[in-house]
């Protein structure tokens, strides 16, 4: 089903094109690979003169990630073909750190913890972030769960709540399910100053 058809007159300005896909290896990994690209519809000023034509890539950037049934990530490659800065590229080194990371738990964690800030690019963390999605709508074995703890995946989106239709048909063990809630921080002792 399309989108309304627009009332008023517009102009396009940007264009974000990102496009993930996967492979099933030989040796029982799986590779992810994501490709994002970002253009201009009309021809725009460079900060420092000049002029950045229409249509040619700010930004293109991939990304390929192997990971395991479990989606432990055992290897990660990433390039950059286009960037708007010099030194853009020294963000890539980071991208190691993620290596034994999980897609299916903590993976926005250790995206932030090991890519965040001045260590990662933006873009590179936002094509890394949505990788986990399509890593498992390629593994099947990822949607597996242990005999009392659903999988990850259940209560994150309305599609799949633990009340709803989704859960009763292909989960109903869990319906109703209620997940622990982390456990209390304990509050840093206090120190006291002694005169």
């Amino acid at each position: 089903m399309p989108l309304s058809a627009p009332t008023i007159d517009r102009q396009p300005r940007h264009i974000r094109s990102v496009r993930y896909q996967s492979f099933e290896r030989s040796d029982g990994l799986w590779d992810v690979e994501g490709e994002l690209i970002d253009t201009k519809a009309i021809d725009v000023p460079r900060m420092r003169g000049g002029v950045h034509p229409a249509g040619v890539p700010i930004h293109h950037m991939h990304i390929r990630v192997t990971v395991d049934t479990r989606l432990i990530v055992h290897a990660i490659e990433a390039v950059m073909d286009a960037h708007p800065l010099g030194n853009c590229p020294a963000a890539l080194d980071a991208m190691q750190r993620m290596v034994g990371c999980c897609m299916a738990k903590g993976w926005r964690k250790a995206i932030d913890q090991n890519l965040g800030q001045v260590a990662g690019c933006t873009h590179m963390r936002e094509l890394l972030m949505n990788m986990a999605t399509a890593t498992f709508q390629s593994i099947t074995s990822a949607f597996a769960t242990g005999q009392d703890t659903p999988p990850a995946f259940l209560g994150q989106c309305k599609g799949w709540d633990f009340n709803g239709p989704g859960v009763a048909e292909y989960f109903p063990k869990f319906i109703g399910y209620l997940r622990p809630e982390p456990p209390a921080r304990k509050p840093a002792p206090h120190s006291v100053a002694h005169s």
